[in-house]
């Protein structure tokens, strides 16, 4: 008998231990619930704020862009805008719809094709890996142009077929549009799910260098890290419980058989 009773206040200690291991437990997953849910809920609020999604309809930026995807652009001023960015911009004389193309030159600089095949911009020749291989800069040429200041020379990746600056270079600004037509910058295609666009590093030693990434990875890891803690913090009770229950009725059974 006395065995028995031994036994079973062990038993009392041992549930009493584990209940307060259970109540810390559903404290923290809680707390982890409520984090994730900042998180989450955080990150779309960040990624919306800064964020804005396009449909890019023609092949004008392929191999980069193809028609059809879809590309996360971070909102900026036109003033931010950097050599090689690829950009969302609106100008009247080339459509009434948002268009995407990428910066070649800024105001001030002398651009021109080809050297060897390559653009120049301020007689230096640009590599520019984003292109295929083995393609020239331009199929037909660009004549040496000097891009007014405040303005801004852009080019499809796409470059037998994209209607850029050098179809408008008859026109005022010799092609180029107003820095300030320019609304958004591309930081990834995000359907299909290719990722962050590769850097142009071509132009990194130019002066002014080239744009540092936008924070979508940091949106994304505080979405995805949100989501995260959610699932794990809700699955944590039902589990614990499940278990919990489990471990009372196998120690029960000790003890009566005692």
């Amino acid at each position: 008998m006395s065995t028995t009773r031994s036994a079973e206040d062990r038993t009392d200690r041992t549930d009493g231990t584990r209940e307060g291991h259970g109540r810390l437990g559903r404290i923290l997953s809680g707390v982890a619930v409520a984090l994730g849910c900042v998180l989450f809920l955080g990150g779309f609020a960040w990624g919306a704020l800064l964020y804005q999604p396009y449909a890019v309809p023609t092949g004008s930026m392929a191999p980069t862009i193809n028609a059809g995807e879809r590309v996360l652009a971070q909102r900026i001023d036109g003033a931010e805008v950097r050599r090689g960015d690829v950009v969302v911009f609106n100008e009247a004389e080339w459509g009434d719809l948002p268009m995407v193309k990428r910066v070649v030159a800024v105001g001030g600089d002398e651009v021109a094709c080809c050297t060897s095949g390559r653009l120049t911009v301020n007689g230096k020749p640009v590599d520019e890996s984003y292109l295929p291989a083995d393609t020239p800069a331009s199929v037909a040429g660009i004549p040496r142009t000097t891009v007014p200041e405040g303005r801004l020379f852009l080019l499809g990746d796409e470059r037998a077929g994209s209607l850029d600056s050098t179809a408008h270079l008859q026109e005022v600004g010799r092609g180029s549009v107003p820095r300030d037509a320019v609304v958004a910058r591309v930081d990834a295609v995000a359907w299909p799910m290719d990722g962050m666009l590769a850097r142009p590093d071509g132009f990194a030693k130019l002066p002014g260098g080239i744009s540092e990434p936008g924070p979508l990875k940091a949106v994304v890891a505080a979405v995805v890290g949100g989501a995260a803690l959610i699932l794990g913090g809700a699955a944590y009770g039902p589990v614990a419980a499940r278990f919990g229950r489990a471990g009372r009725q196998r120690r029960t059974g000790r003890v009566r058989g005692a």
